[in-house]
């Protein structure tokens, strides 16, 4: 499986941006899709996710009611639609894919079998 993101870039305060992350290799509809974050000296953090087969959506508090992640399964791809951004969504973004993500650790970046290359997201306040 290859996860290619995309969508980054350098927005003011308040703005929008739409990641995305398509995959070659595999189909997303049997897998829990998700995105990480990194912000710089920080570790990677959960953002949202996307369980396989159930369609449910799960979101990091700091990120609710701002962020929207959804699947094209035409596309075999992922988006993650970000409104309302601030200077603490500064970092480098990752998808991430799993066959075996287990509810009770869909944070956790070891469940997660494929990561994407990262894409760089800067809010400027």
């Amino acid at each position: 499986v290859q996860l290619q993101a995309s969508g980054g870039g350098l927005v003011q305060a308040g703005e929008s941006l739409r990641l995305s992350c398509a995959a070659s290799g595999h189909t997303f509809v049997d897998a829990t899709v998700a995105w990480f974050r990194q912000a710089a000296g920080k570790e990677r953090e959960f953002v949202a996710a996307l369980r396989r087969s159930f369609g449910s959506t799960h979101y990091t508090d700091s990120v609710k009611g701002r962020f929207t992640i959804s699947r094209d399964n035409a596309k075999n791809t992922v988006h993650l639609q970000m409104n309302s951004l601030n200077a603490e969504d500064t970092a480098v973004y990752y998808c991430a894919y799993g066959r075996r993500v287990i509810m009770s650790a869909i944070r956790s970046p070891n469940m997660y079998d494929y990561w994407g290359q990262g894409t760089q997201v800067t809010v400027s306040s």
